[in-house]
């Protein structure tokens, strides 16, 4: 039973992110700096649980980035519509992770699964992102955080965004290449 706890997170993580845009959408940014924290902390919670305690599975290995796309794309898109993060990053997040959906999808109807794991780079860009959307809505809860801080944090976020889309792109490229060199391909 306790097995399944990584999927039942991830779920968990889903389910709340109706009531952190709910929350942002009406203003109540306290609600959905803690929702979003926790949904955040889900995050860490159930990869360290599947692989501590060797609960992996196929569903979770298709669930967990599918939860993070939800959380974070529709978050984002909450935020930018109330101001709180930049248009530009929100662009750039939206569009990296549309690019990554559809890269994984024809990997796997021409090449077959993914076998590698996210690189240390665009784990670093999804910490980066949750950064920019809890200081964003933080500084609408608070008013008194200096927007430069959201500004300079998107910065920094909007490159580890690119860059962790180029690597994507190159890695995933390096190991479709490598399965049509090998024999029988």
């Amino acid at each position: 039973m306790l097995r399944h706890l990584p999927n039942s997170i991830c779920l968990l993580r889903i389910i709340l992110t109706i009531p952190i845009v709910i929350a942002i959408n009406h203003r109540i940014y306290v609600l959905a700096l803690v929702l979003f924290s926790l949904a955040a902390i889900s995050d860490g919670l159930d990869g360290y649980l599947a692989k501590r305690h060797g609960w992996t599975s196929n569903v979770g290995r298709i669930l967990d980035p599918i939860a993070d796309k939800i959380l974070l794309v529709t978050t984002f898109l909450a935020c930018t519509w109330q101001g709180l993060v930049p248009v530009w990053l929100a662009v750039a997040v939206v569009a990296r992770d549309v690019m990554l959906g559809g890269g994984a999808s024809i990997h796997r109807i021409w090449f077959g699964p993914i076998v590698r794991s996210p690189s240390v780079l665009s784990k670093v860009n999804t910490v980066l992102q949750i950064a920019v959307i809890i200081v964003g809505i933080l500084g609408a809860a608070i008013s008194s955080l200096p927007k430069v801080i959201v500004v300079t944090l998107s910065a920094i976020a909007l490159v580890t965004t690119v860059v962790s889309g180029l690597d994507y792109v190159r890695r995933s490229s390096l190991e479709a290449w490598v399965r049509l060199a090998a024999p029988g391909a």
